[in-house]
């Protein structure tokens, strides 16, 4: 069977690109650097947030929930003659449905391939057992990493921090422990310098506007996905999945969106809805005011909600949201 071409394959195709561009340009590549870097880390300590904060643009969405990423999402950070392209992950876990067995594979493949990682963990707290196997992951790999202990702002007790640096001393030889705030900002001067330390020599491997690898409508769904998570309470937000049917700009400027909300039960889909349609009306504003903000323009923003029983386990219809099959058996 022919192996499918995975996260890898796309880094070594795009240096590939990067050196025949630069041939037939004829451009000089010896100043400028490079590095592709995976945010790896436990569910919900902030590697959205911290990837967001770097670029200074809002590329993947944040909730105070677990699972709020659910895809790889790649962020590039162009400063003068450095560049990194950031993987954003979601948080490892034990995987409890096909949805979570694509998780776990995204993260353990994009550890492969990369040139290094940054290891997000929350300040004060124990090494976790997803830690511990991504430290080992590095040692496999043989890549070196950056530890970015985050939400410093929320840590009272100083010496829980001091305690927990030397114990990952201790599990992993790290480049550099930074302490941040991803939140306030906190430390992240100091943490993009250390990263920019990976960089190696031999040209950036996208144009040095590249924001994000992220579709429009991708992001569109998302931000609609981010309002769901942050105004639902309990189960409900994790079987939620958004999907834009239709994106288009008109003539006026103004950007036309029409997005669909997958539940898995009727009973979540008027709870999604509200009363009247109250939440379903919440969730519109709060999504159009983001989407204005990212794009720069007006938009109008249409919602539907529909049901898909158990769609985090049907294979079928998770490829038809644009999950990759191929990342689906462990």
């Amino acid at each position: 069977m022919k192996k499918a071409r995975g996260f890898p394959f796309f880094i070594a195709a795009r240096r590939q690109e990067r050196d025949k561009q630069f041939m037939e340009n004829k451009r000089p590549v010896q100043e400028e650097r490079a590095a592709f870097i995976a945010i790896v880390g436990r569910p919900n300590v902030g590697k959205s947030s911290i990837l967001n904060r770097i670029l200074g643009e809002k590329v993947a969405i944040v909730s105070p929930k677990p699972q709020t990423t659910r895809t790889r999402i790649m962020g590039v950070y162009t400063k003068d003659a450095d560049q990194i392209a950031f993987l954003d992950t979601p948080g490892l876990l034990r995987a409890r449905n096909q949805l979570g067995q694509y998780m776990v594979k995204s993260v353990l493949s994009s550890v492969s391939g990369v040139d290094a990682c940054l290891l997000v963990a929350q300040a004060g707290c124990k090494i976790s057992p997803a830690d511990e196997e991504l430290m080992e992951k590095f040692r496999q790999e043989g890549l070196p990493a950056v530890l970015a202990l985050n939400k410093i702002d929320k840590l009272t007790d100083k010496t829980k921090m001091m305690e927990q640096i030397s114990a990952y001393a201790q599990k992993f030889p790290f480049a550099a422990v930074v302490p941040v705030s991803a939140r306030d900002g906190s430390g992240m001067d100091e943490l993009i310098e250390e990263l920019t330390k990976l960089c190696q020599p031999g040209g950036h491997l996208f144009p040095d506007d590249t924001l994000t690898d992220q579709p429009e409508r991708v992001l569109a769904a998302e931000l609609v996905r981010e309002k769901l998570l942050r105004l639902l309470d309990k189960e409900i937000p994790h079987g939620v999945a958004v999907v834009t049917e239709h994106m288009e700009e008109t003539g006026s400027g103004l950007i036309e969106i029409s997005c669909v909300i997958f539940t898995e039960k009727d009973s979540h889909k008027g709870i999604i809805i509200g009363k009247g349609g109250a939440m379903l009306k919440k969730v519109g504003t709060l999504a159009r005011r983001d989407m204005e903000a990212f794009f720069g323009t007006k938009v109008h923003l249409n919602l539907w909600v529909r049901v898909k029983e158990d769609w985090r386990n049907r294979r079928d219809i998770l490829h038809t949201f644009g999950f990759d099959e191929k990342d689906f058996d462990l």
